[in-house]
């Protein structure tokens, strides 16, 4: 017997959701850095197995909306209840266990089995640990309370164990050799994102949206021009950088990471362009994939 399903991936930002997802699907498909609102797309990474599939679905950490584009992030999370046959909601040893109780309200209706995952317990003691897991089990007592540490893998086979066995019998919902549902155009755009969220401060990265103009992948090597499109003319200017250096930096560090991803030498150009307000408008948003209502 085959058995197949979705296991969405949802919480608040910056609890680790990323990082567990690339662990347990074994490839790094999820950019994970250590700034907020990091992933902005539903991301499926897919593990195959000969009797198995499990469709893992990396989702925008849950926050309260301040412009169109965070309305965007917030549906794909919602939409991540929907269609779940096994949830895991990411929650760390920091953050209070009332946070963003809206949602965890929605998550406490839903009628599929679901995994509070306790993450960076390796920061935290036994004591905070047990009252944690305490008051994470009086919020969703049907839920059941695993503590881990993604950073550590700590507990990570246990979570797949009980993910495997949660999952329905079902044939493969895509074919046996797929590692994800997004193109390869959609990682370049993704790791470059990540160059500029590590390379620049404040509001800079958030006000950033990559976009693909050629992949050309020949046997040995991929050409690829990029733009990275920007709110305002002074971003473009801090983007760019004194005679170029900042954008040659991100260039040369996200060049690096895609030979690394495609195992392929990698010719890379960006350009970067403004597009006014783009975060706030409904056509630029639907233009660059996001889903709005």
């Amino acid at each position: 017997m085959h058995k197949a399903g979705f296991v969405n991936i949802v919480g608040n930002p910056n609890v680790g959701k990323s990082t567990l997802m690339n662990l347990l699907v074994g490839e790094r498909i999820s950019i994970a850095t250590f700034k907020a609102q990091t992933t902005r797309h539903r991301i499926m990474g897919i593990l195959n197995t000969d009797d198995m599939q499990i469709v893992f679905s990396d989702t925008p950490g849950v926050l309260k909306p301040n412009y169109k584009l965070q309305e965007s992030m917030l549906n794909f999370s919602e939409s991540a209840l929907v269609d779940a046959d096994v949830l895991l909601y990411v929650t760390d040893t920091m953050e209070k266990v009332d946070k963003n109780a809206d949602f965890i309200g929605k998550v406490r209706n839903i009628t599929v089995p679901v995994l509070v995952l306790i993450n960076k317990i390796d920061l935290s003691n036994q004591e905070t640990l047990v009252k944690q897991v305490e008051e994470w089990h009086a919020l969703l007592p049907n839920a059941e309370i695993i503590p881990i540490s993604a950073k550590a893998k700590f507990n990570i086979d246990a979570v797949m164990k009980r993910i495997k066995d949660l999952l329905p019998d079902s044939p493969p919902y895509f074919g046996k050799d797929q590692l994800t549902d997004k193109p390869a155009r959609f990682f370049v755009t993704e790791i470059i994102r990540e160059k500029i969220l590590l390379y620049y401060d404040k509001e800079i990265p958030y006000a950033v949206e990559v976009v693909v103009e050629q992949f050309k992948e020949e046997r040995r090597n991929i050409h690829i021009n990029a733009v990275v499109y920007v709110e305002r003319e002074s971003q473009k200017g801090i983007i760019i950088g004194h005679k170029g250096v900042a954008l040659k930096k991100v260039a040369s560090e996200a060049r690096k990471a895609l030979e690394r991803f495609f195992q392929k030498s990698i010719y890379l150009e960006i350009y970067v362009k403004v597009d006014k307000d783009w975060r706030s408008s409904d056509k630029e948003l639907k233009n660059f994939g996001y889903q709005l209502e």
